[in-house]
């Protein structure tokens, strides 16, 4: 049987392929895989062989996965220090990292999706026999005058103390920084609540250990996606945590971890 087809239909499937062309090529293929990487020396965050407490982040990066089984992560064998993390996200090295807190400087390099992951508290660890707490940012630049206060090296939380006038040194890890609490070389390690809680918990630093009551300040921690990754790919992120966010299965994760 002959099929006739008219010009004019043909120059309509034409017109309408120059219009849909732009669209279907800004959609992500099936199976998009965005790089990443686990952040070293924060348990709290990756806990790698940890298989009932992996770390909040890669609990909510595989939750991500299933809820929108389209997105994979690769390159979650690897490990890097928040520092090298920043610079692999910023060069375009890796497209997303769970999880980071927000900062001016920071926005400068990439993008932040709207909805927060978790809370965290800036808090102070002291010796248990470490005397008086210290009650606000001014109490502990006081105290920063006899022993510098001991904070991970280029994290936010170093920013702000610097900021603040407080004496900081500045180590690789909370862990590193417990140490040296415990020895005496320091008075107060400045962290995050829940890296501090675990790292007193898993080392049992419990006995000459302790977190102190005050709460300097409250962050959100966010997903960060490099400014390379296609709108597309970036609206099935969102689309997957504003799904997390509706059933409380962010908050779920959130809770396991404090």
């Amino acid at each position: 049987m002959l099929v006739v087809v008219s010009c004019r239909s043909i120059a309509f499937a034409l017109f309408a392929l120059a219009l849909l062309g732009p669209l279907l090529g800004s959609l992500p293929a099936q199976g998009t895989t965005l790089r990443t990487v686990q952040q070293s020396n924060s348990r709290a965050k990756y806990a790698p062989g940890d298989a009932n407490r992996p770390g909040i982040c890669m609990e909510m990066l595989r939750a991500v996965e299933q809820a929108e089984p389209g997105l994979r992560f690769s390159g979650l064998d690897q490990q890097a220090p928040l520092r090298r993390v920043e610079i692999m996200l910023a060069q375009g090295e890796i497209d997303v990292f769970f999880c980071l807190l927000r900062s001016a400087e920071r926005e400068k390099q990439w993008r932040y999706l709207p909805v927060p992951l978790y809370r965290i508290q800036h808090m102070v660890a002291m010796r248990q026999d470490g005397g008086d707490e210290p009650r606000d940012l001014a109490e502990l630049v006081a105290a920063s005058r006899d022993k510098p206060v001991v904070v991970t090296r280029g994290t936010v939380l170093a920013a702000t103390l610097r900021e603040a006038g407080v004496a900081v040194t500045e180590v690789a890890s909370d862990f590193e920084a417990l140490q040296m609490l415990a020895m005496g070389r320091t008075d107060h390690v400045y962290g995050q609540d829940l890296n501090l809680q675990r790292h007193l918990r898993e080392f049992r630093s419990g006995e000459k250990l302790r977190i102190a009551a005050t709460v300097f300040q409250t962050d959100l921690q966010f997903l960060a996606v490099g400014r390379k990754v296609p709108a597309a790919v970036e609206r099935l992120l969102l689309r997957a945590l504003q799904k997390l966010e509706r059933e409380g299965q962010l908050k779920a994760i959130s809770d396991k971890y404090r």
